[in-house]
């Protein structure tokens, strides 16, 4: 049986250049209506974990979450599975840093930019400021990563930054550390936490 990875993964290869047959009999095997279009799987993390915490199954529901490797691939991405593509309905997340590359890229496949939430620095920033960083601390020694933040911060590039970039900074400084504190942020949140942007996306699924 069809599963969303083997579509991610069908997407993947079509995006580069490969068929794009694969990643269409999914689609249809899947009963895919919306399509997810995130920067990377940290962001990927988040958005599953928040709408599991929200008794969503977004597989059942043919939604697909789909990391793209960075915002500049969302033109291709929205060329490949919303309107000139698969016809899917498009959602996602973008970095304000980045929303050029998404007015662009979303203009150029011809897909509504409706359905696209802005991050003021990125998803992790949004998280950690809606948590706090005390309790975001708390959740890395909870991790067992006290040491490893410890050693981070008598780095010399750290002294003097604000604590919430130093976290920020910390999070992505070790691979799959992103995507694991992705989950366990979101999972951390009361519910009137959850940060704007991606509290509208979840709902707009």
């Amino acid at each position: 049986m069809a599963d969303m990875q083997a579509f991610r993964d069908a997407v993947s290869r079509w995006a580069v250049g490969g068929a794009g047959e694969p990643a269409s009999d999914l689609a249809v095997q899947l009963g895919l209506r919306t399509a997810v279009l995130l920067e990377g799987p940290s962001d990927l993390a988040a958005v599953e974990a928040l709408a599991a915490r929200r008794g969503r199954d977004l597989a059942v529901e043919g939604v697909c979450v789909v990391p793209m490797g960075g915002a500049m691939s969302v033109g291709r991405y929205a060329g490949l599975l919303g309107p000139p593509g698969l016809g899917l309905r498009l959602r996602g997340l973008c970095d304000e840093g980045e929303q050029r590359f998404y007015d662009r890229g979303l203009k150029r496949a011809r897909a509504p930019h409706q359905g696209f939430f802005v991050c003021v620095a990125d998803l992790e920033e949004e998280l950690i400021r809606a948590l706090g960083t005390a309790r975001v601390e708390e959740i890395i020694r909870a991790e067992g990563d006290l040491r490893a933040w410890q050693t981070f911060l008598r780095q010399p590039a750290q002294r003097g930054r604000p604590r919430q970039q130093q976290l920020r900074r910390f999070l992505g400084t070790k691979k799959g550390r992103k995507i694991r504190y992705g989950r366990l942020l979101v999972e951390s949140l009361d519910p009137g936490q959850v940060p704007a942007p991606l509290d509208d996306l979840v709902t707009s699924l």
